[in-house]
């Protein structure tokens, strides 16, 4: 059964909306689109293609695929290189609730229970990834329906915004899968598996705690 992975950059607060530029989701007047760009370094570059590594497929939510679709297959002479270039190649699944022409090669439009045809995607691909689409990421946390989630933490604050935890999840544990990676700018990449049961309980007064 294949992977599905979560790829998330948020603050410090957990501010995910707009990292990548002022136009990219100015929703609910947010005012600081692309404040991802003044953090990025080189460590965060490779950390960020090393974690692309044996991606088969992406799943976006409408938002997310509608930027990249605008952008990805636009860049010209390195449309087949690169990032843009194992985008373009790449099957891709949007999840949206209205049924919308996809122009972007090899888009697929999921049916009508996102649930089910996301849970039917393991059985054709290794490692799916999941980028921004915080709106779908929701329904995702909430259906325990990830298996990898990939955290990257900058430090500012920005207050408003859209966050990686918007409405609350469902109790869950997460066991951290490599070391953490510290970027020159303060960046903080954390790697994360699904794992079973739900976050325990104890008594810090009653000796519980580790020594």
């Amino acid at each position: 059964m294949g992977l599905i992975h979560i790829d998330l950059f948020t603050t410090l607060d957990g501010v995910a909306q707009a990292p990548g530029g002022p136009e990219e989701d100015a929703e609910g007047g947010f005012a600081f689109g692309g404040w991802q760009a003044p953090l990025f370094d080189e460590v965060v570059g490779e950390q960020v293609g090393s974690g692309m590594e044996g991606m088969d497929a992406l799943l976006l939510g409408r938002r997310t695929y509608d930027i990249f679709a605008a952008y990805w297959p636009n860049v010209g002479e390195g449309a087949d290189t690169g990032i843009a270039g194992l985008f373009n190649r790449l099957p891709k699944y949007v999840a949206s609730r209205h049924p919308r022409t996809l122009e972007w090669a090899d888009s697929t439009l999921l049916g009508p229970n996102v649930v089910a045809a996301v849970r039917e995607l393991r059985d054709r691909h290794a490692n799916i990834h999941v980028i921004g689409s915080l709106d779908f990421v929701q329904t995702l946390f909430a259906e325990r329906l990830f298996d990898r989630l990939t955290l990257w933490v900058y430090p500012i604050l920005l207050g408003g915004g859209k966050k990686v935890f918007a409405d609350g999840v469902v109790p869950t544990n997460l066991r951290l899968i490599e070391p953490v990676v510290t970027s020159p700018k303060g960046a903080v990449l954390q790697r994360y598996a699904l794992a079973d049961g739900t976050p325990g309980v104890g008594d810090m007064s009653a000796g519980d705690q580790e020594p």
